[in-house]
């Protein structure tokens, strides 16, 4: 009893095995890709002769629904991908504008950035920090040639007053030489005329 129970059992297990490898009718051709049911029908058919085969209607109808909802299925696909590439296009042509109208402003803000207004006009930002540290030098070099004509005016000016206090000494000097010498000269001649009149 054990062993028909194990054979019974080996000989289901058995056709299983077979039976998944190979599918039954219509099974065979209702499975897998569009070739490979065309292949199934085909073994799946009667030859006639060497280049006939007779295929059943049924067979022949399950073929032809699968292909037409292959065909069916593939054209949705198609439709879906020319909707997906109208709103890309659609999208890429947005983002192209968008990069155009950023662009165009990031150069004005490069152009306001780049550039310096003063008194009214532009100015590019190098030829401002040019313009700026000449000007500075300018009034550098005036102040020096200020403060060295300064310095040379004050030293003039020392020297003119020590030449002047000289000058005013030696006038000093000289007219007190002179008044001694009038009245030097006064007594020598208040002398002589008291001597003539003696």
């Amino acid at each position: 009893m054990l062993k028909r129970i194990l054979l019974f059992t080996f000989t289901i297990c058995t056709l299983a095995a077979i039976g998944q490898q190979k599918p039954m009718l219509p099974y065979a051709i209702q499975k897998g890709t569009l070739n490979e049911q065309f292949i199934n029908l085909s073994n799946l058919s009667r030859s006639q002769s060497v280049s006939f085969k007779l295929i059943r209607r049924t067979n022949l109808e399950i073929v032809r629904k699968n292909v037409l909802d292959s065909v069916s299925q593939y054209k949705q696909q198609i439709t879906t991908l020319n909707k997906n590439s109208s709103s890309s296009t659609a999208t890429i042509k947005s983002l192209q504008d968008s990069v155009t109208r950023l662009d165009a402003a990031l150069q004005v803000e490069k152009k306001l950035t780049n550039s310096i207004s003063f008194l009214g006009i532009d100015f590019a930002k190098g030829t401002y920090h040019t313009m700026v540290w000449i000007l500075i030098a300018v009034l550098a070099l005036l102040f020096i040639v200020t403060l060295a004509s300064f310095r040379k005016a004050k030293v003039d000016t020392v020297a003119y007053k020590k030449t002047a206090d000289e000058f005013q000494e030696e006038l000093q000097a000289l007219r007190k030489k002179t008044m001694e010498r009038e009245q030097l000269l006064k007594r020598q001649l208040l002398d002589e005329q008291m001597k003539r009149n003696s």
